[in-house]
């Protein structure tokens, strides 16, 4: 019966044919209704909110004092200080905001942060805001010794893995509030604090010496806001701030100071040891002995591969002495002592030419602004992002643009952020990318780089993410 056989064949055939197209329909169908359910792909650069509140204004959550654990957290706080250690963990102290309690102030709690189980350890300090200084004996190490509760202050992380934290604006011995000039270094394997060098008490006029020449009596005033470098040679650089010159008076300061942990000496290197100085800017791109940045406090700095300090910005005085918020981007030469006005405006209060988000231009520049926070990536190119400064359209307030630098070309990019001030957070969901998370505006927030090269912010005063205006303890990464 070979003719039915064939017709039978025919038919199991023409019957499979259908089946799979039936089948390949209602994969079809089905595929496209789980994608639109699902969330999109994860993006492949832009910004990730890791931890902390979308909520401003959150106390601290504390836990057992060196025990990591999910639910602690930081309280939300604007200028606190960060350093990133040999093993990728980052490391915060102090700054103004809530302790555990909810009480704001200046706090002296020192945290570590485990980027692997995204879990914080409070290490140090207290959990109480307002605490005074427990100096001990100068230059001994002791588990009872502790800096005072402050903000504004700068920090160094040294080749041995030491802490170094100098100044800012907070509480001597004696429990007095105000500017600072106590050199600190905590050692993360003793857990012990050592007062290094400078005064246990408030507001002490800087002792200055002889420029260039290292001495043991010199030691730069209480300040708050200054910015800082550590060179290959292991010396630790300061810069400017708020605080008091050689004859006790308050104002901003253009001094540099060099310090030496081998000799434990400070050397005025740069700058006036007088107040309120107005820039020498010279010629654009031309390093001179006589150039030099004008006072200025909380602006953003930089090291490069070379050993060359840069410094942008910050809230000072233009070259007509006019105070206000400054975009100006200089290059320092240790070698040859040279400042060197490399970008932005020698006029203050400049607003941001931001261009094409995304591509780089010779008319590119930031804002005016201060209190910005900034990276320097494995390619040299300079990053900074928000502060208090002026948008495109000219307005003053917080910004959530980031910026990137190259030294190469000499162009800045806008690379993400708005142009214009005071925007909301746009958290998204938490440890998830996507090109449309952005941190709100904010100003003296803290950050660091770490090994695979993400940018990583933390508060803040600013924004959250229904448009509330306060301190903010959000952690977030950048990926380029």
């Amino acid at each position: 019966m070979p003719g039915i056989n064939s017709y039978k064949r025919a038919r199991m055939k023409s019957g499979l044919k259908l089946a799979i197209l039936v089948f390949s329909f209602l994969a079809l169908l089905s595929a496209c209704v789980s994608t639109s359910n699902n969330t999109p792909p994860e993006s492949t650069h832009g910004w990730t909110w890791v931890s902390g509140s979308n909520s401003a204004g959150q106390a601290g959550i504390y836990g057992t004092q060196g025990t990591a654990s999910p639910s602690n957290v930081l309280g939300a706080r604007e200028y606190p200080v960060s350093w990133l250690d040999s093993s990728g963990k980052p490391w915060l102290f102090g700054g103004h905001g809530y302790d555990s309690a909810g009480n704001g102030g200046d706090l002296n709690d020192l945290w570590k942060y485990d980027p692997t189980t995204l879990e914080w350890t409070w290490v140090s300090g207290s959990s109480t805001a307002g605490q005074a200084g427990i100096y001990g004996t100068q230059g001994t190490a002791a588990l009872s010794n502790v800096p005072g509760a402050r903000s504004g202050a700068v920090s160094w992380l040294d080749s041995s893995g030491k802490l170094w934290l100098f100044g800012g604006k907070g509480y001597d011995s004696a429990g007095n509030n105000r500017y600072l000039n106590d050199l600190w270094k905590y050692d993360p394997t003793t857990l012990e604090w050592t007062w290094v060098s400078g005064s246990n008490t408030i507001d002490q006029a800087g002792i200055y010496g002889t420029k260039g020449t290292a001495d043991s009596s010199n030691v730069p005033g209480g300040r708050y806001g200054a910015v800082s470098w550590l060179d290959s040679s292991g010396k630790l650089w300061l810069h400017g701030g708020w605080g008091l010159d050689s004859a006790g008076a308050n104002g901003d300061l253009n001094d540099l100071w060099e310090y030496d942990p081998a000799t434990l000496e400070w050397t005025w290197v740069s700058g006036s040891n007088t107040i309120d100085q107005a820039g020498i800017y010279g010629t654009e791109g031309t390093a001179a002995l006589s150039d030099i940045p004008g006072g200025r406090d909380t602006a953003a700095s930089w090291l490069d591969s070379s050993g060359k300090l840069w410094l942008f910005g910050g809230g000072g005085y233009d070259s007509a002495g006019n105070l206000g918020q400054l975009n100006d981007l200089w290059e320092y030469d240790p070698t040859t002592l040279e400042w060197t006005w490399v970008s932005g405006s020698n006029t203050a209060n400049q607003v941001g030419i931001y261009g094409t988000q995304g591509t780089a231009a010779p008319s590119n520049v930031p804002g005016g602004r201060c209190g910005v926070v900034s990276w320097l990536d494995s390619s040299g190119k300079l990053w900074l992002f928000g502060g208090k400064g002026y948008d495109s359209a000219g307005n003053l307030g917080e910004l959530n643009d980031l910026w990137e630098y190259d030294p190469t070309t000499l162009e800045w990019t806008w690379v993400s952020g708005s142009e214009i001030a005071n925007q909301v957070g746009t958290y998204g969901t938490q440890g998830r990318r996507a090109l449309s998370n952005v941190p709100g505006g904010r100003e003296y927030a803290v950050s660091w780089l770490d090994s695979s090269g993400k940018l990583w912010l933390f508060g803040g005063a600013g924004y959250d993410s229904a448009g509330r205006y306060n301190y903010l303890n959000d952690l977030w990464h950048y990926t380029r």
